[in-house]
C-alpha cells in the first residue's frame, strides 16, 4: 500500500510519523514544503499531483474545505479510478457537495473522516477517527487508520462523521472558552486559580480536557495544540450548520466571538487557551 498525505501541519505531520512508524509506504505535499520535510523519513513531493500518483490511499488533512478542494484540484493530474481518497479534515457541511462532486469526477472513492483530537493525541496516535463512506473501503483503510488512532467509528454514509464532528467540537469549545471565563473572572476577583480547579477536580464537573487548558493557562503556556484561529474556524462552520437546520447556537455564537477578539488581540496562532485573554480585550 502506497499512502499520499497532502498537509503537514500539527494534525498532518504528526500522523505522517505514526504512519511511517507503521511501515507504511508513505508520500507527503504541504504547501509550504519545509513543514514536510521536517518530518524525518518522509518523502516529499513538489505538487499535489506527484503526491497522488500511483498512491493507494490518498489522505487530506487541510485547514479548511477551500484549502481541500484546492489541493484535490491541483492533484488531478496525478488521480486514477478506484483511488481511496480519506478526507480527514474538519470541513463543515458546506464543501462536502463539492468534495463529493470532486471524487465523482475522478472515480475516487470517497470517505469522510474527520479526527477528534488535537496535537498530543495525534503525536501518540491516539486520535478518534469519525470514518463515513462505502463499506468497500473499510479494509484498505484499516492500517491507516489504526495507525493514527486508538479507535475508528464507521458511522454510515459520507457526511455522517463531519455532522458527528460538528456535534462533538461544539462541547469541546464550549468547555475551553468556559475555562478561560471562570479563570479570567478567578483573576478579575482575586480567587486563587488553583483553588477553582481543585473543586473542579474533586466532583463531577472535571475532565481531562478542563485540566488540560486550566493548567495551560494557569502556567501561560499557549504553545499551540490547536489554535484560537482554527477554533475560531470551527465555531463558524458549527454555526453555520446549525442555521441551515434551523438552529440557534446562542453559547456557540458568543464562544466564536471570544476566539475572534483573542485573535484581533495578537493571540490568533496560540493555542485556543488563550481565548481566556477575551476576558481582557473590547
Amino acid at each position: 500500500m502506497t499512502v499520499a498525505l497532502l498537509g503537514t501541519g500539527i494534525m498532518g505531520a504528526a500522523m505522517a510519523r505514526n504512519l511511517l512508524a507503521q511501515g507504511i509506504d508513505l508520500r507527503a505535499w504541504n504547501r509550504t514544503r519545509a513543514k514536510a520535510e521536517a518530518v524525518g523519513g518522509l518523502k516529499v513531493a513538489g505538487t499535489p499531483a506527484e503526491a497522488v500518483e500511483g498512491a493507494t490511499v490518498i489522505i487530506t488533512m487541510l485547514n479548511d474545505g477551500e484549502a481541500v478542494l484546492r489541493a484535490m484540484e491541483q492533484a488531478a493530474p496525478g488521480l486514477r479510478e478506484g483511488q481511496i481518497w480519506a478526507q480527514m479534515s474538519t470541513v463543515g457541511l458546506g464543501p462536502l457537495d463539492d468534495l463529493r462532486a470532486l471524487a465523482e469526477r475522478h472515480g475516487l472513492v470517497f470517505v469522510d473522516a474527520p479526527v477528534q483530537g488535537s496535537r498530543q493525541p495525534a503525536e501518540r496516535g491516539e486520535l478518534i477517527v469519525l470514518a463515513s463512506g462505502p463499506e468497500r473501503a473499510r479494509e484498505p483503510l484499516e492500517p491507516v487508520f489504526d495507525a493514527v488512532g486508538k479507535q475508528t467509528l464507521w458511522l454510515g454514509p459520507a457526511g455522517t462523521g463531519s455532522r458527528l464532528k460538528l456535534v462533538t467540537n461544539t462541547w469541546a469549545l464550549t468547555l475551553v472558552s468556559g475555562v478561560g471565563e471562570a479563570l479570567a473572572l478567578a483573576r478579575a476577583l482575586d480567587v486563587d486559580p488553583r483553588a477553582f480547579r481543585d473543586v473542579v477536580g474533586a466532583g463531577p464537573m472535571d475532565s481531562a480536557l478542563f485540566q488540560q487548558k486550566a493548567a495551560a493557562i494557569m502556567a501561560g503556556d499557549f504553545a499551540p495544540t490547536f489554535t484560537v484561529t482554527n477554533a475560531e474556524k470551527d465555531t463558524r462552520l458549527i454555526c453555520a450548520a446549525a442555521a441551515s437546520a434551523g438552529v440557534r447556537m446562542d453559547v456557540m455564537e458568543a464562544t466564536r466571538e471570544r476566539f475572534r477578539r483573542a485573535g484581533r488581540a495578537g493571540h490568533a496562532e496560540e493555542d485556543m487557551a488563550a481565548a481566556y485573554f477575551a476576558g481582557f480585550t473590547s
